[in-house]
């Protein structure tokens, strides 16, 4: 019973968190790594994308709700996804056109469109700042949980109760469908077929009659639903914080270079080894050795390697092995 009680605690505070914090990492490395790999630059802003577009939807929901729209049990916010991922669609076509083109027609470095895409980082926040205020803003309304630790105990007559919260299954079951239509994409259709070969060899792609600007357009777009969704995600897990947002910028590149840099499967594999990094280095394992040991040998403290408020040094420390030992990353994507 006690093995029973220890699989529970470890699957509702690490194995179930760090799937949900996987997949919100894996959508915002893919929309990194698809620019690095098609546009050929860091984009700094991504994180701050994901903010602006997670900001509309929070402004949308709160209008959704002005008007008495609900989903039922889901989260509004869903409804307003659509319009939220046209907005961003829009702003970044509109960044491109204003900003980027003018770099990419005068073939300039990649270290300067990095340089660009921070300017545009600082720009986006303070214009997010600016609309919604610094402070945390709770979005999410419908049912809390799919399942609840009290129910769970009735059910098992276990000591430790299963939260699984609505946030985390939308979150799980998103990221997949949204996956599976992205390889789809890129795999079947011509204008993903373009992109890829656009990625591959840029000279050859141009030979073939592949238009450039179309593959670029249409790269922001993917990237700007990406985007989006990724910050939804995560406000409806966590709340929405701007300045959050551009501290996610850390873990999302992480994953991006751990999986490699231009590889979507690395991308989404990153995600995941970030994530439960760095819950399984901040959670406290007392919980789960206290059912697994005998009670002579119960742990007193809380068995914890870093405390929660360095989860993103954790991030960081393997940014750095990786790219000491393996710069192209698990899945051999470009060298940083």
């Amino acid at each position: 019973m006690d093995f029973l009680n220890a699989i529970v605690a470890f699957a509702n505070f690490v194995f179930i968190p760090g799937v949900a914090y996987g997949s919100q990492l894996a959508l915002g490395a893919l929309g990194v790594t698809l620019v690095y790999g098609i546009l050929r630059f860091s984009n700094f802003a991504h994180g701050d994308t994901m903010a602006m577009g997670a900001m509309s939807a929070v402004l949308l929901t709160w209008l959704f709700q002005s008007w008495g729209i609900s989903f039922g049990p889901l989260p509004t916010a869903l409804l307003t996804l659509p319009f939220a991922i046209g907005f961003t669609i829009l702003l970044l076509l509109g960044t491109d056109r204003a900003v980027y083109k003018f770099y990419r027609t005068k073939k300039a470095k990649p270290v300067i469109l990095v340089i660009v895409s921070l300017g545009i980082t600082f720009i986006y926040n303070g214009l997010t700042r600016f609309i919604i205020g610094a402070d945390d803003q709770n979005f999410l309304d419908g049912e809390r949980f799919i399942i609840r630790a009290r129910d769970f105990k009735e059910m098992t007559g276990l000591r430790e109760g299963l939260a699984f919260k609505t946030t985390q299954g939308i979150t799980i079951v998103t990221a997949v469908i949204v996956v599976i239509l992205l390889f789809w994409f890129l795999n079947k259709t011509r204008s993903g077929k373009s992109m890829r070969a656009y990625s591959d060899n840029e000279d050859l792609a141009l030979l073939s009659g592949i238009n450039p600007e179309r593959v670029v357009m249409i790269t922001w777009m993917i990237v700007a639903g990406l985007a989006t969704i990724a910050g939804v995600l995560y406000g409806l897990d966590k709340s929405f914080k701007p300045f959050t947002y551009f501290q996610l910028l850390l873990p999302i590149f992480a994953s991006a270079i751990v999986g490699g840099l231009g590889n979507p499967i690395g991308a989404i594999a990153g995600g995941f080894v970030i994530a439960f990094s760095e819950v399984t280095i901040t959670y406290a394992w007392k919980k789960v050795l206290v059912y697994l040991m005998p009670d002579n040998l119960e742990p007193s403290g809380l068995v914890q390697l870093l405390s929660t408020d360095y989860k993103f040094a954790v991030s960081f420390v393997i940014l750095l092995i990786v790219l000491l030992v393996k710069p192209t990353g698990l899945f051999k994507g470009q060298a940083v």
